[in-house]
């Protein structure tokens, strides 16, 4: 497994790199957001958020967009709101500084199981009622008709199609989709739902509104039970 290691204190790097590599870690460091911005693809990243040339929420925020990889923010800043604002930009696990080799290499194992399982789930087709939605290759059909949608527009469907049924609150679409807060979004949510019910045309009835709550992809009419995963 290929670690991004993003940290300007050289010996904090030396230390980190020497633990994380006799655990079985290949490890390329870089010591500014420019650096990480322009390493290679890697399997997670352990971001140090008080980088000498940007914001390292910014910073994980653009690591998030260009493809998912997982992000584990190292940080000083153990105050909550520091540790809500990392979560919400993007980092799926938020260390405070000092902390044990031990319990980093921990979140380490348990935020890669986690990586490792959902893009197998991603492998797969989700089916209901005509509605065919291959989360590997980020394509949708309806009735056989390819459906053309915009990134943000098919993360919303893959978001409720994962559910496997259950309703999704606003506020995690906005999270998970834009990595950020859900006042600032709430508008563009409604914007985004509106425009992808009507590309599915007849499919936009499966995607219904639980009042006060968010949203779901429910079976069609005369159906019983959620999205059928193919393959499960």
């Amino acid at each position: 497994m290929r670690i991004l290691l993003v940290e300007d204190d050289n010996r904090v790097a030396d230390a980190l790199t020497g633990a994380l590599r006799r655990h079985g870690y290949e490890v390329r460091r870089a010591a500014n957001a420019a650096d990480a911005l322009a390493a290679p693809s890697v399997d997670l990243v352990l971001l140090d958020l008080g980088l000498p040339d940007r914001d390292g929420i910014e910073v994980c925020r653009e690591l998030r967009s260009r493809g998912g990889v997982p992000v584990i923010a190292v940080t000083a800043r153990g105050d909550e709101p520091d540790r809500v604002r990392g979560l919400r930009s993007g980092a799926d696990d938020y260390v405070v500084k000092p902390f044990g080799t031990a319990e980093l290499l921990a979140r380490i194992e348990a935020v890669l199981r986690r990586s490792v399982s959902q893009r197998a789930h991603e492998d797969r087709f989700v089916v209901v009622d005509g509605l065919e939605i291959d989360l590997g290759r980020r394509a949708v059909t309806v009735d056989g008709r390819s459906v053309s949608l915009t990134r943000k527009e098919f993360e919303i469907l893959a978001l409720l199609a994962r559910a496997g049924g259950a309703a999704v609150p606003r506020d995690r679409i906005v999270v998970e989709v834009w990595q950020t807060t859900y006042d600032a979004m709430s508008r563009t949510l409604d914007v985004h739902m509106a425009t992808l019910r009507g590309k599915l045309g007849r499919a936009g009835s499966l995607v219904q509104t639980v009042r006060g709550f968010g949203y779901l992809l429910s079976a069609g009419p005369g159906m019983t039970g959620g999205p059928a995963v193919a393959g499960e």
